[in-house]
């Protein structure tokens, strides 16, 4: 089982917002489950961290040990896993619609499929969008800079997860400022 795999790399010792690695991952696979994301998708995203990010340092497992995790998930889910972690955020991010795309860990620029970018995007948002939907005050602090993030990324995005992102980043200020007045009375 993939989620004893992960367990035994000790993403369940490592803290993350919302409690353990382990937890955010399963959180995003199953709400890339309830966007419909086909399996392969959902099961890069339950392992999306496990070579680390370039907003998460802390890699679980060392690149030459992707044919080991491809043997566990497939080729297809290890390929979006690397994908995802490989990504130059400041680099590709802006240009992640139809622009070029960097991989930090080669330092190589190439153009990905319309495919892959679709998934980056759809897993970027499922991924980001936990953490709002765990930990308020991340929300109140990024949530209109995700938002953004996401609205140059919505030609790529699933309906599910654009609309996800509207409940839960847009108007982030409005909804922070009614919380807070609510919490005062």
């Amino acid at each position: 089982m993939i989620v004893d795999y992960i367990r035994m790399l000790g993403a369940d010792r490592i803290e993350h917002p919302g409690g353990t690695l382990l937890a955010h991952l399963s959180r995003v696979e199953a709400l890339l489950d309830t966007w419909g994301a086909r399996p392969e998708l959902r099961t890069a995203g339950l392992c999306h961290a496990l070579y680390g990010t370039d907003g998460f340092a802390r890699a679980l497992l060392p690149l030459d040990r992707r044919a080991e995790l491809a043997g566990r998930i497939g080729v297809e889910a290890e390929r979006i896993v690397y994908f995802y972690a490989g990504c130059d955020r400041a680099a590709s991010h802006p240009t992640l619609v139809d622009g070029p795309f960097r991989d930090r860990f080669t330092g190589r620029t190439y153009r990905p499929t319309e495919a892959e970018r679709r998934d980056f995007a759809e897993l970027t948002a499922a991924n980001e969008l936990d953490i709002l939907r765990i930990d308020p005050q991340a929300r109140a602090r990024w949530g209109a800079d995700l938002h953004g993030l996401l609205t140059g990324f919505r030609p790529l995005l699933s309906a599910a997860a654009w609309a996800e992102c509207e409940r839960l980043a847009g108007d982030v200020d409005v909804e922070v400022e009614v919380d807070a007045a609510v919490a005062k009375r």
